[in-house]
């Protein structure tokens, strides 16, 4: 795991998410907290339904927590000062811009010029493997390359945070796993400008093959069950002792609800 002195870039404190439907009242999570720093991927797992994606709407400036708060940077976080890309579950593109176009047009809403847009678009087009459909439009690429077109965008925008909302859930499981490898090498040659990474998650293995640390979520009204850290070196042997050991961890800690 990544040394406690590595600087805090974001910390939830106690929120919660509240709604109202037809009069009632109905908790999504309530009482979260968690913390991301330098270096770090940092997964929240849990069950469908247990406020993962709320959370990560949080962090990247979509909601607000109905209580508690989150900081960024010791401040409380503005949405307008602190970007947070989002890579979502199911790939969202503008049809009628190419694959270039698609990245091009969140630069330029960043205020990046236009030579260093492009620079910038055909770096992450080559890194996410997306090299030759430059010109491609949305609908003529396969899912597996739509989700592939959703990471290039929002790693181009080069924060030091991104937050991927199960993003590998669409996908079929050899595609997944492919995409999945791929994307953890970059992280692990430093190709990528983030320094850090909040991932939801309802897959187990997922969470432990990426994660530095894992939160694990009760089902809704989703509360915090869990601290798991996960102190093995990458890349992680998956039929290891250690590993099955921390899976199994988890695991028991979600059955026993």
């Amino acid at each position: 795991m990544v040394s406690g002195r590595k600087s805090c870039i974001l910390r939830a404190e106690n929120i919660s998410k509240v709604v109202e439907e037809k009069g009632k009242k109905f908790v999504i999570f309530d009482s979260v907290s968690f913390e991301i720093r330098e270096g770090e991927i940092v997964s929240i797992l849990g069950p469908t339904g247990s406020g993962k994606t709320s959370i990560l709407n949080m962090v990247v400036g979509l909601e607000k927590p109905t209580a508690g708060e989150i900081f960024y940077r010791g401040e409380p976080l503005d949405s307008e000062k602190h970007i947070v890309p989002l890579i979502p579950q199911q790939p969202i593109s503008l049809p009628w811009l190419t694959v270039q176009g698609n990245i091009e047009v969140v630069l330029e809403a960043k205020g990046i010029p236009l030579r260093q847009r492009i620079r910038t678009a055909l770096k992450y087009i080559d890194l996410m493997g997306l090299d030759s459909f430059e010109d491609t439009y949305p609908r003529e690429l396969t899912l597996a390359m739509r989700q592939r077109l959703s990471f290039a965008r929002a790693l181009s925008v080069e924060e030091e945070l991104i937050a991927m909302d199960d993003p590998f859930t669409t996908l079929d499981s050899l595609t997944a796993e492919d995409l999945r490898e791929e994307f953890l090498r970059l992280w692990l040659e430093k190709q990528l400008v983030v320094k850090s990474i909040l991932l939801t998650t309802t897959n187990v293995e997922e969470a432990v093959y990426f994660s530095d640390r894992v939160y694990v979520l009760s089902r809704r009204p989703g509360r915090l069950l869990d601290i798991v850290d996960v102190n093995m070196p990458h890349p992680r042997d998956k039929d290891s002792k250690e590993f099955a050991d921390i899976m199994d961890h988890i695991y028991s800690v979600l059955l026993s609800l």
